[in-house]
């Protein structure tokens, strides 16, 4: 008692104020588990495209989707007060929106809507770890090393593969898939190199909000913007937006600020082969044996290359 009198005297009379309790870290699974979460719901985009675009046009589907995600992302952003990026850094933010929204997907929803099968033209992006790693070595000075020239070797032949039993298929379908393929890996070295002061809310809502402007015109322009059935139509869209568009691309960008590009960039050869299952199970759609082996060198092929 004595001793609680003397605390007392010295804080005036007054109790010594309760420590905080400790702020505990995130446990080790949550953190473990982002990257298999996002490979899976990446994945899921495929099979919803294939579904919206059987229900509307590619690049109406692609605005709707900026449009809606576009607006969604603002709110967040500006009820969390995120702060916006100016000046510059600005422009450097809307310039990886358009390559990594605008290009990519404008290019690979306008591949599937032709009919090409959602795994190849996810075997297609899943090569996005060895362009990066590519464009590393050409713009950044870094060294491509021996077992990543075989891994590009075997992966470019497994996407080959891919691509030739897919060959029935429109070959503009193939040729825009590789275009998306490039506008995701410049998109993302880009977005690496200078946009990292960003923050995560507001980038990426800046992302969309510049991107649907490009899609509205290009749907207006090049193609009948016309719904055809609205059940398909919306399901898809809102799976898209709030699954693929705000989920996915807010991990994305998360890892992208916790973890070097080529590190993230390496979760991409996994998508192929998910998106295939996926496929099978949701929608019936199967790939040719052709496909399947691509597939398999493509996986291998992206592993070896990405490794360090």
């Amino acid at each position: 008692m004595e001793r609680d009198d003397l605390k007392l005297a010295e804080t005036g009379g007054e109790a010594p104020p309760t420590p905080a309790p400790e702020v505990t870290s995130v446990p080790a699974w949550v953190s473990a588990g982002i990257p298999a979460v996002f490979v899976v719901l990446w994945s899921s985009a495929f099979i919803a495209a294939v579904i919206g675009t059987d229900a509307a046009p590619p690049l109406l589907l692609t605005f709707s989707r900026f449009a809606v995600a576009g607006v969604l992302l603002t709110v967040i952003a500006l009820v969390s007060k995120a702060p916006w990026p100016k000046g510059r850094l600005l422009l450097h933010v809307v310039v990886t929106g358009l390559l990594m929204q605008a290009v990519q997907f404008g290019a690979f929803y306008t591949a599937i809507g032709a009919g090409l099968p959602g795994g190849v033209v996810a075997l297609i992006q899943g090569f996005n770890p060895v362009l990066i790693a590519l464009m590393a070595g050409f713009f950044l000075g870094e060294k491509i090393t021996r077992q990543q020239w075989l891994g590009f070797t075997i992966g470019g032949a497994g996407v080959a593969l891919a691509v030739a039993g897919a060959l029935h298929f429109s070959g503009t379908a193939i040729v825009l898939s590789f275009v998306g393929l490039l506008g995701l890996s410049a998109g993302t070295v880009y977005q690496k190199r200078f946009t990292q002061g960003a923050d995560v809310r507001s980038s990426t809502a800046l992302h969309f909000l510049a991107s649907a402007p490009v899609m509205l015109v290009m749907t207006l322009t090049l193609e009948e913007p016309k719904v055809t059935d609205w059940g398909a139509f919306g399901g898809s869209l809102a799976w898209i937006v709030l699954i693929n568009s705000v989920g996915t691309f807010l991990l994305l960008n998360f890892m992208l600020k916790k973890q070097t590009a080529s590190r993230v960039g390496t979760l991409f050869f996994l998508t192929p082969a998910v998106t295939a299952l996926l496929a099978w199970l949701v929608i019936g759609q199967t790939l040719s044996p052709s496909a399947i082996i691509g597939l398999v060198l493509g996986g291998v092929g992206v592993l070896l290359a990405a490794r360090k």
